[in-house]
């Protein structure tokens, strides 16, 4: 049987290796007959992997002392709420930049909870020639007092990017939910980051949140207990029973990612295998990428066919070829390649060879 590689945008695969060992430890983890789905998370066996897992994702993202690391419910969506009600208390501001669908989606709940007089918008996209490109803002000439601008540097739908590093007089709050760990950065230039796991952690039902002291101290709106950073973090994220099996597995990833070089050698990877596809995508006249070559994501690449009534059978035949969930997001069409961590640059080689094939039979 030919391999299978899933481009799902997230959910998304997972390290081969660490689905092995799940399956092998499925029905006894750690030695003691029975499943990490069953002992208790306050158990002296679960405490161990916890404080593993916030060990190994502080060497490989360099976290420094003064932040903590939350393990938390809710997804990016939960997350959206979150820091609403954490930092913008009843007097509050503050500022959303809007590059796609989830920095949209951010603002939405950002204006259903504190109202549209306490956020601001700015939309840094462009688009010429239907080709979608960013342009990052002069925050430092904005005169206004905000809590946090909040961002999403990569954006799944629409493919888009953003490897600038941001500037800004107030704390950053980036929703890195699909580029987390894929590349280095600077935590320390950021008062929190927040990840849903489902495309380079573990599965869904798990939020990483990585928060600055300093940022725990500001006022509060009344909110659901669960979603408090500051119950999180005096129960080390435990205030209430936390998805551990989630939680498993993303200590198991961080172990793959750890004996696999770490965030430095993924990013020469995932460079290596958007090049790749992005290469092939320009030099075939048969496909079209709609995003500026500065922005264009490394971990989803969106593309179309020039033709696009061959849309259905694109789809159909790459099932067919052992290559899944390339349907683009349903509100903007086109592929859609999602290549995080776990996929090996032998996946996009098969994409690639599956590409010129049906661009060589459908001309």
């Amino acid at each position: 049987m030919s391999a299978t590689y899933n481009f799902c945008a997230g959910p998304a695969m997972l390290p081969a290796e660490v689905m092995q060992k799940a399956q092998k430890e499925l029905l006894d983890w750690n030695g003691q007959g029975v499943s990490v789905m069953e002992v208790s998370h306050r158990s002296k066996e679960f405490i161990a992997l916890t404080e593993q897992a916030e060990a190994d994702i502080r060497e490989l993202m360099a976290i420094p002392a003064n932040y903590h690391v939350l393990f938390m419910h809710g997804g990016g969506r939960g997350q959206f709420a979150a820091v609403v009600n954490n930092f913008l208390g009843s007097k509050g501001k503050a500022l959303y930049l809007v590059d796609g669908s989830w920095s949209s989606a951010a603002v939405d709940e950002a204006v259903k909870l504190a109202g549209k007089e306490q956020v601001d918008i700015l939309n840094i996209v462009n688009k010429d020639n239907n080709i979608n490109s960013i342009s990052l803002p002069d925050l430092s000439a904005i005169d206004q007092d905000y809590r946090y601008v909040h961002y999403c540097p990569n954006e799944t739908v629409d493919g888009i990017e953003i490897f600038e590093e941001l500037n800004a007089p107030w704390p950053i709050v980036a929703d890195m939910s699909s580029n987390i760990m894929s590349r280095k950065i600077d935590v320390s230039r950021y008062g929190l980051i927040y990840a849903g796991a489902q495309k380079n952690i573990g599965p869904s039902g798990l939020s990483i949140v990585i928060i600055k002291d300093d940022l725990l101290a500001l006022p509060q709106q009344p909110q659901a207990s669960i979603m408090d950073y500051r119950l999180a973090v005096k129960h080390d994220s435990m205030y209430n029973t936390p998805p551990t099996f989630a939680w498993y597995l993303a200590a198991e990833v961080f172990k793959w990612l750890k004996s696999n070089g770490g965030v430095a050698a993924m990013e020469a990877i995932n460079q290596q295998k958007a090049q790749l596809l992005y290469a092939f995508i320009d030099s075939c006249d048969f496909y079209e990428s709609r995003v500026a070559n500065a922005n264009r994501s490394q971990m989803n690449v969106t593309f179309y066919l020039k033709d696009e009534s061959l849309n259905e059978q694109f789809i159909r035949q790459a099932k067919e070829a052992g290559l899944v969930a390339l349907k683009g997001h349903r509100s903007v069409g086109g592929m859609r390649a999602s290549i995080y961590n776990a996929m090996p640059i032998e996946g996009v080689e098969a994409l690639v060879n599956f590409m010129k094939q049906f661009a060589e039979q459908h001309r």
